[in-house]
């Protein structure tokens, strides 16, 4: 028998029982009595002092701003996302007062551009956005519709104005290929955009025959397949 063969079984029967050893001491008593969980895990949390009181106690005392909200696009923030837990301050709520952000920086923890953010999100460039103002001047933070409808798509959609703005379709406005009512920027995701439905909306532009832009013959180029299955509509460049 090859001598490296009695080393590799040694090797193993340490190993696992250094396993069996670890496991004994370091595996919890009550682990596995409920699945694959700690059983005594429940106790332990139960025993932590409660530090968030729910979005209902607020209600009990603050129904004006609780409605306020309620009838916002902030409708789907609880309280304590931006006051912070309130379990101290509904047990007593003269001798415990939750924060109430007012500086720039906390709003934009969530409305600073950001790729990642889904399309539609409001976002801003806080440095060009009125640098140094507060949030608060402008914008309530119970009801934050901005006072003055955004004029630009970009106010929401900033990266896809990003994108279009290094592209070929840079000089053309939103509204060439969506119609969007007055509507959808009050209410976004209630009132969608338009899109194009077929190759004939980008052939107004790009088919034979128009100037000042790239042709192309509708007939024979890629007729089984819809123009932006191939191409980007806010970079439509090609290789």
């Amino acid at each position: 028998m090859p001598q490296q063969v009695p080393r590799l079984l040694a090797v193993f029967v340490v190993a696992f029982a250094a396993f069996l050893v670890a496991r004994q001491l370091l595996v919890p008593d009550t682990f596995g009595d409920i699945g694959h969980y700690r059983a005594g895990a429940i106790d332990s949390i139960v025993a932590h002092k409660k530090k968030y009181a729910g979005h209902q106690e607020c209600t009990l005392c603050h129904g004006s701003i609780a409605e306020t909200r309620l009838g916002s696009n902030h409708r789907g923030v609880r309280c304590e996302v931006c006051h912070g837990p309130a379990a101290d301050h509904v047990a007593a709520p003269l001798d415990v007062r939750p924060p109430a952000p007012r500086e720039r920086g906390f709003c934009v923890l969530c409305h600073a551009y950001n790729p990642s953010r889904p399309t539609g999100f409001p976002q801003i460039d806080p440095v060009a956005h009125n640098p140094l103002m507060p949030c608060m001047g402008c914008h309530n933070p119970h009801a934050p519709e901005p006072p003055v409808v955004p004029g630009e798509c970009g106010a929401c959609h900033g990266q896809i104005a990003r994108q279009k703005a290094v592209s070929h379709h840079a000089g053309l406005p939103c509204t060439t290929c969506h119609q969007a009512p007055e509507s959808h920027k009050v209410d976004p995701r209630s009132v969608r955009p338009s899109k194009p439905q077929g190759r004939a909306f980008c052939g107004a532009c790009h088919a034979q025959g128009m100037q000042g832009a790239p042709q192309i013959d509708l007939r024979t180029h890629n007729p089984t397949y819809l123009c932006w299955q191939c191409h980007y509509p806010h970079f439509p460049e090609t290789e």
